[in-house]
């Protein structure tokens, strides 16, 4: 049975991979840099497949004040927790491949800076180095529908697991953004922010949702190859006073970046604002922008603390919102 594990090997280097060679396939907001992927949101993935017994994955931890967490699979193993404290994370067969490993980031730190350079906290992926036997395989882009999730601290999934305010009471997997991404077979963009409001800046120094849109994070614009086939909307609940006319500007703005998918538009799972969003929605006048209230799929029974929802919480949401989504990627004929 393949593992993974931080200590150090016997292990015979042989080819260095950068992180954007086609055979790494990077799924969520990466900022790229020269031999460098950068992400600093919870729920964006690394993937590949090895022919052969040992890989090594890199990370740059330097200057890091707090290390983030990822979850890393082998084939159909469990899933390993590391704390990325150390620059290497050692992968392992006891026969050759072909092994598929998928990495997670769990979570990065919503209180340490995670947007402006140099970061406190963030996930560097440094690249791949094979020992002298194994190859990667070049695999296939992720099929499905292509989404695009933009939220606070509950699409981060903050709190998801318990009451924990660090790392340790977070997990991007469970949130509802992944769980729905995953159900619907797709692949996604996760941007969740702790504290970050349409018009209140975040925390860890990120700004507001108007102003942090379109970028992975300080000096790094987000690029996209192809255009989302939808893009959902959970920003409000974290503003003190939010009005139809400001979150309609924040409509605007995603609409300009993206001129022709479905946007949906839900209200906080709270109801905080939804009235306000719901006429923003329809004074905006688009087909294609929907407004989605989310009032009853979930109860204060369904979270860890007042406002974050609980792992089984997060599962209510992603169950409705799968089914309402599937209406739209999938309209009747």
């Amino acid at each position: 049975m393949p593992e993974a594990r931080s200590d150090d090997v016997a292990f015979v280097a042989g080819e260095v991979v950068a992180p954007g060679d086609p055979r790494i396939v990077l799924e969520g907001q990466w900022g790229q840099q020269p031999g460098l992927a950068i992400t600093v949101n919870s729920g964006s993935r690394i993937s590949f497949t090895f022919n052969g017994t040992a890989v090594q994955a890199l990370f740059d931890v330097g200057g890091l004040t707090t290390a983030p967490h990822l979850w890393v699979t082998i084939d159909d193993g469990s899933s390993t927790l590391y704390v990325v404290e150390q620059p290497v994370i050692e992968l392992t067969a006891d026969v050759a491949g072909p092994h598929k490993v998928e990495i997670v980031v769990k979570d990065v730190s919503e209180h340490a800076n995670r947007w402006n350079p140099p970061f406190e906290c963030a996930v560097v992926f440094a690249g791949l180095v094979l020992d002298a036997d194994t190859r990667l395989r070049l695999a296939g882009r992720p099929g499905g529908p292509r989404l695009e999730f933009y939220g606070d601290s509950i699409t981060q999934g903050v709190r998801a697991l318990s009451a924990h305010p660090e790392s340790e009471g977070a997990d991007g997997t469970k949130s509802f953004a992944y769980l729905t991404a995953r159900a619907l077979g797709a692949s996604a963009y996760q941007v969740g922010f702790g504290r970050q409001g349409v018009v209140r800046t975040g925390n860890g120094e990120v700004p507001s949702g108007l102003e942090s849109f379109g970028w992975n994070f300080a000096g790094s614009a987000a690029e996209r190859v192809e255009e989302p086939d939808l893009v959902v909307l959970n920003l409000g609940v974290n503003d003190e006073t939010l009005s139809a006319a400001q979150y309609g500007e924040y409509l605007r703005l995603v609409r300009s970046k993206y001129g022709s998918c479905e946007i949906v538009a839900l209200s906080p799972f709270s109801g905080k604002h939804a009235s306000e969003i719901e006429a923003a929605v329809k004074a905006a006048d688009d087909a294609k922008i929907r407004y989605v209230g989310t009032d009853g799929w979930i109860t204060e029974a369904d979270c860890t603390d007042d406002v974050h929802p609980s792992v089984e919480g997060h599962a209510k949401i992603a169950g409705h919102l799968t089914e309402q989504l599937t209406k739209l990627l999938r309209p009747a004929s």
